[in-house]
């Protein structure tokens, strides 16, 4: 039987200006609604490019698996 020890994502994500959006209140809603969710993530990166986009990359737990090892 195998079974999942512990899992985290490791993703890159955008936040683009389009439409006259605010990528800095976007990432601040997206991160709120990852505390409201109770999920356990590290912000590693954030560059905030020329053209106001910010990019991140965000370790993140996957489901409800431990982050043993992962976020500490």
């Amino acid at each position: 039987m195998r079974r999942i020890a512990s899992a985290c994502l490791l993703q890159t994500m955008r936040f683009d200006t389009y439409n006259d959006a605010n990528p800095e209140k976007d990432l601040e809603i997206y991160c709120k609604k990852l505390d409201n969710a109770k999920t356990k993530y590290v912000v590693e990166e954030k560059i905030t490019e020329e053209s106001g986009a910010v990019v991140i990359k965000i370790r993140k737990q996957y489901n409800s698996y431990p982050v043993n090892g992962y976020i500490d």
